[in-house]
């Protein structure tokens, strides 16, 4: 049985259409706590393309599960995230132009910066995680830099084209993941699944949480976000 983080990162992009002050995220994090939520997901990037300084300020105040803050490796976050103490932060690879994150961290290319990072997190009291995609190598360099905590990056699954290659990227979650354990890590996940593919991921044993925001976040303009994330949850216990 997985738990459930929601990121509320569209709901901040809805707003920034407008450049305005509706929908509030904070509210929204607010109702997906109320629907039972286990945590509540914020990426405050480096150009502040949807969640605001502000934004992560007021989720740190009335966040009352676990608030779990995505940012990138640069001195500027990361010493945002040092003041803030958010319960987590996870560390995620970020480019300016892209729609989302295009895939995980390169641990095993960057170990020296990404140790330096964890260890200043976890001096300020922050659990690291490190959001990386299903490779061995990773999944060891991770626990290297010192990270206790990883997010398998599940985009190649929610992308795969077929049933084989479905088989194939679930499989290669599956297997980071009881490695990740071996070796003494809490293991979540998280990109692109939704109320279609969740289920599969959900019942790797070793996973603990999942962390959804786009197909929650879509469905509920359609049946309100308590509904959305209700029946999320079903999907994922």
């Amino acid at each position: 049985m997985s738990k459930l983080g929601v990121n509320i990162d569209h709901v901040a992009t809805l707003r920034q259409a407008r450049m305005g002050c509706e929908p509030d995220p904070v509210g929204a994090a607010m109702a997906c706590e109320a629907a039972g939520c286990d945590s509540i997901v914020a990426h405050l990037r480096e150009d502040r393309r949807h969640v605001s300084d502000e934004d992560i300020a007021q989720l740190k105040k009335r966040v009352k599960t676990r608030f779990n803050l995505e940012m990138s490796v640069s001195a500027e976050i990361v010493g945002i995230a040092a003041d803030l103490k958010p319960d987590q932060a996870t560390l995620v690879p970020e480019k300016r132009r892209e729609v989302t994150t295009e895939g995980g961290l390169d641990v095993v290319s960057n170990k020296g910066r990404v140790a330096s990072v964890v260890k200043k997190l976890r001096a300020a009291g922050i659990e690291a995680s490190l959001f990386i995609d299903p490779e061995e190598a990773q999944i060891k360099a991770s626990g290297e830099a010192g990270a206790r905590v990883i997010e398998i990056h599940t985009g190649r699954y929610a992308n795969a084209a077929g049933p084989d290659e479905v088989r194939r990227e679930l499989s290669a979650v599956a297997e980071a993941a009881r490695l990740a354990r071996e070796l003494g890590m809490t293991v979540n996940a998280g990109h692109g699944l939704n109320y279609k593919n969740v289920k599969p991921i959900a019942a790797i044993k070793e996973i603990e949480e999942l962390n959804i925001g786009h197909s929650i976040i879509s469905y509920a303009v359609f049946v309100g976000l308590e509904k959305a994330v209700r029946e999320m949850l079903a999907l994922v216990r």
